[in-house]
């Protein structure tokens, strides 16, 4: 823990940042690797890893670790299926065991995954201040997990890190003003620097991107069946990483993709980049893909009745696509159309330097 000022000229202060699903890694590659530059920081702050284990498919979470260069965790729980109940409190137990030990300054979280809920709590209710990375976001569905995550998360955070001016204003109206900064998104911070080195996807005609891996998508068989069709009435070739839940749900309701739809296996993030940037434009259920498109100027059809992202509806980057095969390629129509304009939203790509600063003061301070 922190000492006497006297001390901390040599004493590390130890902050636990808690990843389990894709977006996760890629926003602790950011951080990790911010931290590991600023040379005065990284003097003052050790960080340790906890994978909770939440994306387990070597294909979701190690071929991340090893293509952004994050340090493998420290600690990894292992803890991945099970309902949302069974996998958040496994993941409680286990992130409070780790916190109990390794006693922590700061436990860091990010975005609004069950991962993130559970490294909220067991820091709350250690009394361990949490930092919370993607802040302010809300797509007002409380029957979405991820909303729950995200609300809870924030009203016990000492530090809420924001990706944009709309998500702290949201921070406000519920009355969350203490601890809260607009940084930038740190998925931009990574896509940025990875984008400059990778080619386009090569493709002998136009293709979008589709991904789909929300419960709410797959576990029912006609939102699945209609997101499936109106996909295959884009206009267009369609590439489509299927994440091992999808595949799952494919198979268990015997459904056929139609001819225009090319499953692969979940890609890389550079192989996802070069699809971003080879692709005519996004279909997809992901919070983090419709930030991605945006980032590399492609259009999004959001295949959700609402978003977190609210702002990349207002600036007519993205539309909201209900389970309907006939508004899905209507709006198809409109994404191939054309691109987004200026992409100014989210940062100038320096987000996770501005949070080591924010965190390396506040531990100063306190």
């Amino acid at each position: 823990m922190l000492q006497s000022a006297a001390d901390r000229s040599v004493t590390l202060s130890k902050i636990i940042t808690v990843v389990g699903a894709r977006p996760q890694f890629i926003k602790a590659a950011a951080f990790s690797r911010a931290l590991s530059r600023d040379h005065a920081a990284s003097a003052q702050i050790s960080e340790l890893l906890v994978h909770t284990g939440q994306h387990f498919d070597a294909n979701m979470s190690d071929v991340f670790f090893e293509e952004l260069g994050i340090p493998q965790p420290a600690v990894s729980l292992g803890i991945g299926g099970g309902s949302h109940g069974q996998a958040s409190g496994r993941m409680l137990e286990g992130l409070e065991r780790v916190m109990q030990e390794a006693e922590p300054d700061m436990v860091l979280v990010y975005g609004d995954t069950n991962s993130t809920l559970a490294g909220a709590l067991a820091a709350a209710k250690l009394h361990i201040p949490v930092v919370h990375v993607e802040a302010g976001l809300r797509s007002y569905n409380r029957r979405m997990p991820e909303e729950i995550n995200r609300v809870v998360t924030d009203h016990v955070s000492t530090l809420l890190l924001c990706p944009s001016k709309p998500a702290a204003d949201i921070l406000g109206l519920e009355g969350i003003t203490d601890g809260v900064s607009v940084v930038g998104d740190f998925m931009y911070d990574i896509f940025s620097m990875v984008s400059t080195s990778v080619e386009p996807r090569r493709s002998s005609a136009p293709y979008a991107l589709l991904t789909l891996h929300r419960a709410e998508t797959t576990d029912d068989l006609q939102t699945l069946k209609a997101y499936i069709e109106g996909a295959g009435r884009s206009g267009v070739n369609v590439l489509f990483p299927v994440h091992p839940r999808t595949r799952q749900a494919l198979a268990r309701y015997a459904i056929t993709l139609p001819n225009n739809i090319e499953a692969v296996d979940p890609l890389g993030y550079a192989d996802l980049v070069a699809a971003l940037k080879g692709c005519e434009f996004v279909m997809t259920d992901s919070g983090g893909l419709q930030k991605e498109a945006y980032f590399a100027g492609r259009r999004c059809l959001t295949f959700r009745s609402e978003t977190e992202w609210v702002e990349l509806v207002e600036a007519d980057a993205n539309r909201l696509c209900p389970p309907e095969p006939d508004l899905i390629a209507d709006h198809a129509r409109w994404a191939l159309a054309g691109g987004c304009g200026q992409r100014s939203i989210y940062g100038d790509g320096n987000a996770a330097q501005k949070a080591v600063q924010i965190l390396a003061d506040w531990l100063q301070a306190h």
